[in-house]
């Protein structure tokens, strides 16, 4: 085993300049704290690497199970779908902003509020994030004896340190997709760097975070891990820790941020930090215009390039489009598999994604329900062909099925029990889910948000779901749904395709093989 003398990525765990490398605080001149007591710095580093030290035990034979290693990642990949939601959510609110600033409209008090909620929300999700780099920092630096001391393989000590650095490299991508468009603008970078007691908001909260995405010893550290990944990752027998490697792999893979790390020139980092440290200072800036920091308008105007590595095999597929829409009808549950995009893989079993088609405007006046006032709300959406309730990250709402067909795999099931007094019921409970917000909590036995297999939890009330006790809570998969179309079970698969082909035959058997597989069978 490798013995590298590294740290990945210092954690910054309170606010402040003082928090800052030892190694970047001479660097930190225009911030009010920049001439704390190094020692402080000194003793936080030995106070995270003695947590760390700790943390090894915990996942050794000598003080802890090897099942801390499984929790521990399900509660990272709870952050992560925070993250891709944060960021969606950062970019709207922004182009909102610079909207109103470019026309020379005053920001309201809901824009202020908004803004600084965003704000705060955003260093909690980076301390949570900053935690999992900490605890596993110190694994870089396990000698061959020390591993064989805490009872640790080749692939714990690399799993450890993958959670290190993709935990680095979801930091920079947020910096790059969530607050670089801040700090570009000098009116919402002097507010958001403004002092509000109100908020618990300190003096140069943003500026804190803009000086550690900059630093040159945390990006030279960063890129140090990465390459011992490299080195490791393909060598490796991943068969103990197949789903955690595989999940880790994709976040560090599908990171922008990997290759602007991997390939980043100290030179450029040291000038984007001076042009920073002179923006701070005068507050004047226009932009910092240099690599990696104005990433928003060159590339990512959304999120998309970071959850999807391609587009769906059935993406603009106008043959099996027009056959999904005759064989749809109001009230159908749609099931979806897209294994190229990194949310899929946070869900257990095949299936990845379960929705409800609520029908078209001519299905709903056949029912009696158009002027019904949660589908009247509604039907300018309906008109144009957004009839697929869904909960996706950003909340419920309601899409087209062109843009639902995004994907792989698809199932359609429907009811056994399907009088159009069960339609209807389905279908008023299912709007009645719009506007909430995404549940991270995947708890089956709270409705104030929704997960999208809990909108058919919620809208199925007829039936008997199967669900899972996890973490002390009970959750419903998308595969808990697929499972009741086989057996003679409540639901009737209407239509199953698999890696962009249509199953003809024996559709049941190929549904009941896909669950199989998914669950080790």
């Amino acid at each position: 085993m490798k013995n590298t003398a590294v740290l990945v990525l210092i954690s910054i765990l309170t606010a402040g300049a003082s928090s800052l490398l030892h190694q970047d605080a001479s660097a930190a001149t225009p911030i009010s704290a920049q001439q704390k007591d190094m020692s402080a710095d000194h003793a936080s580093m030995e106070a995270t690497n003695a947590s760390c030290q700790d943390h090894i035990k915990v996942h050794s034979l000598i003080g802890g199970n090897k099942r801390a290693f499984v929790n521990e990642v399900q509660e990272y990949q709870e952050l992560i779908e925070q993250s891709l939601v944060y960021r969606a959510q950062s970019i709207q609110i922004a182009k909102k902003a610079k909207a109103k600033i470019e026309n020379d409209i005053p920001l309201s008090g809901a824009d202020l509020h908004t803004l600084n909620e965003g704000l705060i929300a955003h260093l909690s999700l980076r301390k949570k994030l900053y935690e999992f780099v900490g605890l596993h920092e110190c694994w870089l630096d396990l000698t061959s004896l020390e591993a064989i001391e805490f009872k640790l393989t080749s692939a714990d000590r690399l799993l450890g340190v993958m959670i290190s650095l993709s935990a680095a490299l979801v930091l920079y991508d947020n910096y790059l997709l969530a607050i670089s468009i801040y700090e570009e603008d000098d009116k919402l970078r002097r507010f958001l760097n403004s002092k509000d007691s109100g908020y618990n908001k300190s003096y140069l909260e943003l500026a804190d975070v803009t000086l550690s995405y900059n630093s040159i010893a945390n990006r030279s550290r960063v890129r140090q891990a990465i390459y011992d990944y490299e080195e490791n990752y393909k060598e490796l027998n991943h068969s103990k820790w197949s789903q955690q490697f595989a999940y880790l792999n994709l976040v560090i893979s599908q990171s922008p941020s990997y290759n602007l790390t991997r390939q980043y020139a100290p030179y450029r980092v040291f000038k984007n930090k001076l042009k920073f440290l002179n923006a701070v200072t005068r507050d004047t800036v226009t932009t910092l215009s240099s690599e990696g920091i104005n990433i928003f308008s060159m590339l990512f105007g959304n999120t998309v390039g970071l959850v999807e590595s391609r587009k769906g095999k059935l993406f603009e597929n106008k043959k099996i489009i027009k056959k999904v829409k005759k064989k749809i009808t109001a009230g159908d549950i749609l099931l979806e598999k897209t294994p190229f995009r990194l949310t899929d893989k946070f869900i257990p079993g095949h299936w990845g994604h379960a929705a409800i088609w609520i029908g078209t405007e001519k299905e709903l006046k056949k029912l009696g329900i158009w002027n019904h006032a949660l589908v009247k709300k509604h039907h300018e959406q309906i008109r144009k062909g957004n009839s697929v309730v869904e909960a996706l990250r950003s909340g419920v709402e309601i899409s087209s099925l062109n843009k639902f067909m995004n994907i792989d795999d698809l199932g359609v099931l429907r009811a056994n029990r399907n009088s159009n007094t069960d339609k209807i019921n389905r279908i008023l409970l299912a709007l009645r889910q719009v506007g909430k917000a995404y549940d991270f909590n995947f708890d089956v036995e709270s409705t104030s948000k929704i997960v999208c297999s809990e909108l058919i939890y919620v809208a199925f009330t007829g039936i008997s779901w199967p669900t899972s006790n996890t973490l002390g809570r009970y959750t419903i998969s998308p595969d808990n749904i697929a499972v009741k179309s086989l057996d003679d079970g409540p639901l009737s698969l209407i239509m199953l395709v698999h890696d962009g082909d249509t199953i003809k035959k024996r559709p049941h058997l190929f549904m009941a093989k896909l669950l199989g597989s998914a669950q080790g069978n």
